[in-house]
């Protein structure tokens, strides 16, 4: 494992050899699946128990059963992303939207302007929630909710939403703070 440009701060983080077996394993799976050890596991790596704590919660949010897609969930994540201006998300996440959509426009415009987007009415909702959960949580009303609901979400995929959109504005500000680089095979993924 490489660790020059994954963060600005200077952390223990070790060989994939050092590693326990099963940390080992984890990583084998995401280099096979993702040809490549996504940056933000290997910054995770110096604190094994963080490391099973991110990678458990993300995991269940964006690979757990619920009522979004998978899409919608890496949407989510960029439109939060954006919001926050986390360059290691953006580019992590909108590689993903351009895989899982197939339509690399969709991509750029939810990294720079998810408003610019065509979106259908429920995808509109949820990330208008997003960006507002995100910008002004303290704002958030019934009427907010209702405007879910009305779109067609259950409370059962606003609570999932709502659990997104906090485990990406915690991940951008530790990638923020930490100035995490993104991996550069994202750059050029379904471009």
């Amino acid at each position: 494992m490489t660790h020059q440009n994954v963060v600005a701060l200077d952390l223990p983080i070790p060989e994939i050899s050092d590693l326990p077996e099963d940390i080992q394993k984890y990583f084998q799976i995401c280099q096979d699946k993702l040809g490549m050890i996504p940056n933000v596991l290997t910054a995770y790596s110096q604190n094994l128990q963080q490391l099973d704590g991110f990678s458990r919660l993300y995991n269940e949010l964006m690979l757990g059963d619920g009522e979004l897609s998978k899409l919608e969930r890496e949407m989510v994540a960029v439109v939060v992303s954006s919001e926050n201006k986390c360059f290691y998300c953006l580019v992590a996440h909108g590689a993903a939207v351009r895989v899982l959509s197939g339509d690399p426009q969709l991509g750029e415009h939810l990294v720079m302007n998810y408003r610019s987007a065509k979106l259908d009415t429920r995808q509109r909702a949820m990330l208008d929630f997003a960006s507002h959960l995100t910008r002004s949580p303290a704002t958030v009303t019934e009427d907010t909710i209702q405007t879910l609901r009305d779109a067609g979400l259950s409370d059962r995929a606003i609570w999932d939403l709502s659990n997104l959109v906090g485990f990406y504005n915690m991940s951008n500000r530790v990638a923020i703070a930490s100035d995490m680089q993104p991996n550069p095979e994202y750059h050029s993924q379904s471009r």
